[in-house]
């Protein structure tokens, strides 16, 4: 077997910039691909694009993941589905975009994990889970209260997942990304005075691509890191080593 030839790929948050730029890297590597997300109309020209296939459900219902996932058959997954929430400090946060966060970036996340998991174990060919993290879940980012709480349990179901999945053959890693300057993210990292102290900062001095986060997410499912399972790895230009 080549690298992606032992089975179908999900892939969350699929029509979003980095879920979308991870699939076309995986079908352009042979990989058969799952695409699954909130916008059908982003999905469906992605599925136009690279003949992956389409799912949707909801990663804030148990019952819609479990019944789209149950039994069924994949080798690999990158839980990229996410959910920003809002800009605040502790003192104003709203509790009810907090759930919202925490449902859709860690509680989805584990979800996805539970039910894939569970075919991956039945099937007996192993497999590899990626978590999309956040630079977020490293550091301290002023605002980031809701989003980096997510991402920070993320990282511990990453972790608790490697070390419960291993004996399995099934490899489960995080990537940090930092921000790739979507028109989502722009209304507050394209801010001059957030965005010129935060780039001084980061040794590479500039953004991300999508591309730039989709391919060492393509990496870590690869047979090239057969060896590496439990990382956080961050791909945000140094910023978090600073």
């Amino acid at each position: 077997m080549t690298t992606f030839d032992k089975g179908p790929i999900l892939v969350t948050g699929a029509s979003g910039g980095i879920g979308g730029a991870t699939v076309r890297q995986l079908c352009a590597a042979g990989a058969e691909v799952i695409a699954s997300g909130r916008n059908t109309e982003a999905l469906d020209a992605l599925a136009s694009d690279t003949g992956c296939r389409t799912m949707a459900f909801d990663l804030t219902s148990e019952d819609s993941v479990r019944d789209a996932l149950d039994g069924l058959d994949v080798w690999g997954v990158v839980n990229c589905g996410g959910f920003g929430g809002e800009i605040a400090t502790p003192m104003d946060t709203d509790i009810a975009v907090f759930d919202k966060v925490i449902a859709i970036n860690t509680r989805g996340a584990l979800l996805v994990t539970k039910y894939t998991s569970q075919s991956m174990i039945r099937l007996g060919k192993g497999g590899a889970i990626v978590n999309v993290s956040s630079q977020a879940s490293l550091v301290a980012l002023k605002g980031h209260i809701s989003y980096g709480s997510s991402k920070a349990a993320l990282d511990n179901i990453t972790r608790v997942s490697a070390l419960e999945l291993g004996k399995h053959n099934i490899r489960v890693n995080g990537v940090h990304p930092t921000v790739v300057m979507t028109e989502m993210s722009a209304f507050y990292w394209g801010r001059p005075e957030i965005a010129d102290p935060f780039l001084s900062q980061m040794p590479l001095g500039r953004w991300a691509t999508e591309d730039e986060i989709a391919a060492p997410i393509v990496f870590l499912l690869s047979d090239a890191a057969s060896m590496i399972t439990g990382v956080a790895l961050p791909i945000d230009g140094g910023y978090t080593a600073c």
